[in-house]
């Protein structure tokens, strides 16, 4: 089984990927798509993270 990593780690990888994502190789609006992406998966798992530090 693997082993669950924090949400706030994850969300910093995200964040890492978005940066990442705007110096890609690739078309302005595919950099962009993926820089939202990244954003907004980072933004659900830090309110995630928020959530479970006030539910523990």
């Amino acid at each position: 089984m693997l082993p669950t990593r924090n949400p706030s780690a994850r969300a910093a990888a995200h964040r890492a990927m978005a940066r990442a994502a705007l110096f890609a190789d690739s078309s302005a609006s595919t950099r962009l798509k993926r820089y939202n992406h990244h954003t907004e998966k980072a933004r659900r798992l830090e309110a995630a993270a928020r959530g479970q530090e006030v539910a523990s």
